[in-house]
């Protein structure tokens, strides 16, 4: 008989520039006009062709088990409208040829061909973004979401690469793999 996985409570987070710092960047409306520096998006769309479309979801629930990251591409999410939404993330574990520091012994090899580390469950955060910003992931960031409490649809910008979905969508699955699910209240 299957063990019923273990149910971990998180508490979200309010997403601010200082809070998010460590999985990309929060984005806040700038001046007209107001030159490029560093509380713009930095991206990376340097290894593909960007996309930007709007990505409807429907049905989503406060919880989750599974989460993935993208090895090639920042990505940026934000809710049309500036509605309430949450992210459960992790810090970026990918192992780059320069930066092995001996973890090659836990690494894990993807469907693409890049290392990493898979993501501790003690590691994960949920963050709550609201009004009008959006977030932007660093490379390699875990994420699992957008997740919002009304169980109809909701609208969100998205900008990452034409095949990120396809070629880099690397998930980890934290109810297989480690008999975890993460849930919260707003």
């Amino acid at each position: 008989m299957a063990k019923s996985p273990v149910e971990v409570k998180l508490i979200p987070i309010e997403a601010t520039p200082e809070t998010f710092a460590d999985y990309g960047q929060v984005i806040e409306a700038s001046r007209d006009g107001a030159s490029f520096g560093p509380d713009d998006a930095q991206l990376d769309l340097s290894r593909g062709t960007p996309r930007f479309y709007i990505l409807r979801l429907e049905g989503r629930s406060l919880g989750f088990s599974n989460i993935t990251h993208h090895a090639n591409v920042t990505q940026c999410l934000g809710s049309i409208g500036g509605h309430v939404w949450y992210l459960g993330v992790a810090k970026p574990s990918l192992i780059e040829d320069d930066d092995d520091n001996g973890r090659r012994v836990d690494a894990v090899e993807s469907k693409s061909g890049h290392l990493y580390i898979p993501p501790a469950v003690e590691e994960i955060r949920v963050f709550r973004i609201s009004g009008p910003k959006f977030v932007k992931l660093n490379r390699g960031t875990w994420h699992a979401g957008p997740l919002f409490r009304d169980s109809s649809s909701m609208d969100f910008y998205n900008l990452e690469l034409t095949n990120t979905n396809e070629v880099d969508h690397t998930t980890h699955d934290f109810k297989k793999n480690n008999g975890v699910i993460f849930r919260f209240d707003p």
